[in-house]
């Protein structure tokens, strides 16, 4: 069972980028979610939000979070207001937190290009055009089970 719903995860990690000075844009903050959901999964064996990935030209998008978000393009996303902001459980925010200190500094573009050697995405996209428009799920249990492999690998 999904512990938030996505745009409460996009808005957490906004207002947690702000505190330090930082701006996310859309692009960057899609690739939290990715690896926030992989990491609460692999951590805490629950889904961090209900919503599925898309394997997106540009990476894996929650496309919920992409129509809430998508007026402000390539620009930074608003810091959400105090309410909006979710209050989340102390495991989950200690992943969070986690997820936030491990790629937060990363640009967007070079996060982009990890998404883009990670085997859920390539999966889901199989043969289709690099540029070319996808709306393939990215199966949760594949991102899980990737990041287990990887994790344990290191």
């Amino acid at each position: 069972m999904a512990l938030h719903n996505a745009t409460e995860i996009a808005n957490w990690f906004i207002a947690k980028a702000a505190e330090s000075g930082d701006h996310l844009t859309h692009l960057k903050v899609q690739k939290l979610l990715y690896y926030a959901e992989a990491w609460t999964e692999v951590i805490t064996g629950n889904e961090l939000f209900g919503e599925q990935m898309q394997a997106w030209a540009h990476g894996p998008v929650v496309p919920e979070v992409f129509h809430e978000f998508k007026t402000y393009g390539w620009n930074t996303l608003p810091v959400p207001q105090e309410q909006e902001v979710p209050k989340v459980a102390e495991g989950v925010v200690d992943v969070l937190n986690q997820v936030y200190d491990a790629y937060g500094e990363l640009p967007a573009k070079t996060l982009e290009a990890m998404t883009h050697k990670d085997e859920p995405w390539i999966a889901a996209r199989g043969d289709i055009a690099p540029e070319a428009r996808c709306e393939a799920v990215i199966p949760k249990v594949k991102i899980k089970e990737y990041f287990e492999k990887k994790y344990s690998e290191q």
